[in-house]
């Protein structure tokens, strides 16, 4: 087989869709998983012969391990990971259940844990990888939407891909995170008019990002271009918040 093949989490809609759509048109082989089996086996269809569809919640490790497995076996390696999975529980401090915490933990820094212990052995044995984190503009600066567990479970995920960089950097990989802020999908079309509209006045370009520019990011980490990059968190947030 001469295409890379790509493992994108919570890839059926938004950022993840993006993503799995640039990888398909750059002549990846892509394999998808997420909870949503609808959009999901539409996406199969839609890319019929690029992409595969693969259930799998990121909160339980055995549906991980599975779905690494069966990836490996279809395909026989996997080239690229690329962590997009994660959910936000909009309450205060003070109104939010531990239960919630737990949940935004278990999905946006567990589950990509996970992902990265299954999948990093896989790429050593190859001498090669690249995994790119979805992270978030509330790992770098706290959380400023009213999700206290959303900003730290980010934090979390930019210190552990650092983490992962250093580890298995002598065995050629790399281990990148991409933080968006104000895209457009299905999270922000939540927000009032007023909202969106104090939020766009406060980014330098004026405008939401698209999921296509996000994915575009993804890509280049992802190619040989990338290939002396590793560690870094990279902003894609139209200049609100320059580091």
């Amino acid at each position: 087989m001469s295409k890379k093949i790509a493992l994108i989490t919570g890839g059926v809609a938004g950022i993840g869709r993006a993503i799995a759509q640039t990888l398909v048109e750059q002549a990846y082989t892509v394999a998808v998983c997420d909870i949503d089996d609808r959009r999901g086996e539409m996406m199969a269809k839609e890319f019929s012969g690029s992409l595969s569809f693969y259930h799998c919640n990121v909160a339980k490790e055995e549906e991980i391990k599975a779905v690494v497995q069966h990836v490996y076996s279809e395909y026989g390696r996997i080239d690229a990971l690329v962590n997009n999975a994660g959910i936000i529980r909009r309450r205060t401090s003070e109104e939010i259940k531990v239960s919630d915490w737990d949940e935004v933990f278990q999905v946006n820094v567990r589950g990509a844990f996970l992902f990265c212990k299954y999948v990093a052995p896989l790429m050593k044995q190859a001498g090669r990888g690249k995994i790119v984190n979805i992270s978030s503009i509330a790992g770098k600066m706290g959380d400023i939407t009213s999700a206290p567990g959303y900003g730290p479970s980010k934090a979390a995920l930019d210190s552990l891909t650092k983490t992962f960089a250093r580890e298995l950097a002598p065995y050629g990989i790399t281990v990148n995170g991409v933080a968006p802020h104000a895209i457009e999908t299905e999270m922000s079309a939540e927000w009032s008019a007023e909202k969106r509209e104090s939020i766009i006045k406060a980014i330098p370009l004026q405008r939401l990002g698209k999921p296509s520019e996000v994915a575009a990011t993804v890509a280049f980490l992802l190619s040989e271009g990338a290939d002396f990059i590793t560690g870094e968190i990279i902003d894609v947030n139209g200049g609100f918040l320059m580091d």
